[in-house]
């Protein structure tokens, strides 16, 4: 199956939005933190891009189904793991996982490739944080 076949299957699985209650939220280059945090699970399904959100620790308590489909990983073997030591690996870097470390307050979007797992894979990454914000994320835009 190719990259193009996978993401017309995923699209075509995602809930559609009467599941919550009409709510959407905007695109990966629009959504915000606060956003994030406010939607539940159902609702981030619904988006057409990659989400995880991590505790402050690296701890992945959010894992939207499209991400679980593009990566090939179920939402129940990841939740609950340390992301950048077992689900993100190729993201355990300086320009990934360390960028939460230093910088407190993060919306920046950048080109990567992810390696682990897969063939490589050029992506966009979104990494937000902010002090006040419950959870840090990546999104991932294929």
């Amino acid at each position: 199956m190719t990259i193009a076949d996978t993401i017309a299957t995923t699209v075509s699985t995602i809930p559609d939005t009467a599941a919550t209650g009409g709510v959407t939220l905007p695109d990966f280059a629009h959504v915000t933190l606060a956003q994030l945090d406010a939607a539940d699970a159902s609702l981030l399904d619904t988006l057409t891009f990659g989400v995880v959100g991590l505790e402050r620790t690296g701890r992945t308590t959010r894992y939207n189904l499209y991400e679980g489909q593009m990566a090939g990983l179920s939402r129940e073997s990841v939740l609950g793991r340390d992301f950048f030591l077992s689900t993100g690996v190729c993201m355990n870097n300086f320009l990934v996982a360390q960028r939460f470390e230093d910088e407190p307050v993060l919306d920046v979007t950048l080109d990567y490739v992810l390696t682990f797992r897969m063939r490589p894979t050029p992506v966009k990454l979104r990494l937000l944080q902010h002090p006040d914000g419950q959870f840090r994320y990546i999104l991932i835009q294929r």
